[in-house]
C-alpha cells in the first residue's frame, strides 16, 4: 500500500512523467548536435535543443512552416543545425514526416507559366500559435532559454507567419526564407493577413533570402525590401527556386545563412555579421549570390 501511495505521489508531482520523445539521432555541424522534441506539454510544436545544453542561457528561435504546415519536421535537417550552435528552437506543428537529408539538390525543372492562383485555404498553423511558444518556452525552460534573445524566422507561408509576427516588441529580428508580402493582396494560397503597410510595424532587422527568378516568392519579396526603410533590411538571392537548401544536409547553404545570422543578431558575433555587412562580406564574394542591404552600418 505505501508503494502504490509513493508511486501515486510521484506521477502527481511528474517525478516519473515522460514529457518528451526524441526524434532522431544528435546532429549538426555547432559545438552541442541537437535533437528534435515531440512534448506531450506542447502537443502543437516540434522542439530542437542541444543534446547535452551549454550552462548558459540560449536564445530562443521561433519557426514558421512553409505551407504553414502542421509538420515541425518538415526542415529537421536545417533546424537541428541551428540549434546545434546553442540555440533553442520552437517550430510551429506537431512532428510529423521527416525525410532524409539529400546530397545535392534535384535539378529544377524549367518554370511554368503562371497560371491563375488557386483560392485561399484555411492555414493548418497560425501567428498567434508561433508568439504563443515564447511564453511556453519560457515555463517549459526556465533557466535554460533567454526570453530576452528572440528571432522569428519562416519559409513561403510560414515566412509570412514571421513577417508579422515581427511586429511583436519581443522579437529581435525576422528570416523570411523565400517569401515575402503578397504584392496583390489575396493572391496566395494562405490566409495570413499581412499587407505592404504591415512591414512597417517591424522594429527590428530583418533578412529575405530567396530563391532567385523561378522563386515563386521572388517578386513579393524584392518588393518589400524596396519599401522598408525604417529597419535594418538584408537580401540574399541564390538560384535554389521555392524550395531552397533546406533538404540537404545541415540545410545546406541555407543553415550557415541562418546560424551566422543568428550569432550576429542574438550572440553579437561581429565575425559572423561580416558574412553580411562590409565592402568584403561574406556572400559578397560568393558568386553564387547576389545581395543588396539597406540601413545596415557598414561594419558590423
Amino acid at each position: 500500500m505505501k508503494g502504490l501511495i509513493l508511486l501515486a505521489g510521484l506521477l502527481a508531482s511528474g517525478a516519473l512523467a515522460q514529457p518528451a520523445r526524441i526524434i532522431g539521432a544528435p546532429a549538426g555541424s555547432g559545438n552541442w548536435p541537437a535533437v528534435a522534441e515531440a512534448r506531450s506539454d506542447a502537443p502543437g510544436y516540434t522542439v530542437y535543443r542541444p543534446a547535452s545544453s551549454p550552462k548558459a542561457q540560449l536564445p530562443l528561435v521561433l519557426w514558421g512552416n512553409g505551407g504553414c504546415r502542421n509538420n515541425g519536421l518538415s526542415v529537421s535537417h536545417f533546424l537541428r543545425e541551428i540549434a546545434s550552435h546553442g540555440y533553442i528552437v520552437v517550430a510551429n506543428g506537431a512532428p510529423g514526416e521527416e525525410k532524409p537529408p539529400l546530397s545535392a539538390l534535384p535539378t529544377m525543372p524549367p518554370p511554368e507559366p503562371l497560371a491563375p492562383p488557386p483560392p485561399a485555404t484555411a492555414d493548418e498553423t497560425s501567428v498567434t500559435q508561433l508568439l504563443g511558444a515564447i511564453d511556453w518556452a519560457s515555463q517549459a525552460y526556465p533557466q535554460r532559454v533567454d526570453t530576452g534573445r528572440i528571432a522569428v524566422m519562416g519559409h513561403s507561408c510560414g515566412g509570412l507567419q514571421a513577417i508579422a509576427a515581427g511586429a511583436d516588441p519581443r522579437i529581435d529580428t525576422v528570416v523570411a526564407f523565400n517569401s515575402g508580402v503578397y504584392n496583390q493582396a489575396g493572391s496566395g494560397r494562405s490566409r495570413i493577413w499581412v499587407t505592404k503597410d504591415d512591414l512597417k510595424k517591424l522594429h527590428a532587422p530583418i533578412a529575405y533570402i530567396l530563391g532567385g527568378p523561378t522563386d515563386i516568392a521572388y517578386p513579393n519579396g524584392t518588393d518589400d525590401v524596396a519599401r522598408i526603410d525604417h529597419v535594418p533590411v538584408f537580401l540574399g538571392n541564390m538560384d535554389t527556386g521555392h524550395g531552397g537548401t533546406f533538404a540537404l544536409t545541415n540545410g545546406g547553404a541555407y543553415g550557415r545563412i541562418a546560424v551566422a545570422w543568428l550569432d550576429w543578431q542574438l550572440k553579437g558575433d561581429d565575425k559572423a555579421g561580416r558574412m553580411f555587412v562590409g565592402p568584403a562580406c561574406g556572400l559578397c564574394a560568393d558568386r553564387a549570390w547576389t545581395i543588396a542591404r539597406k540601413q545596415f552600418p557598414e561594419k558590423p
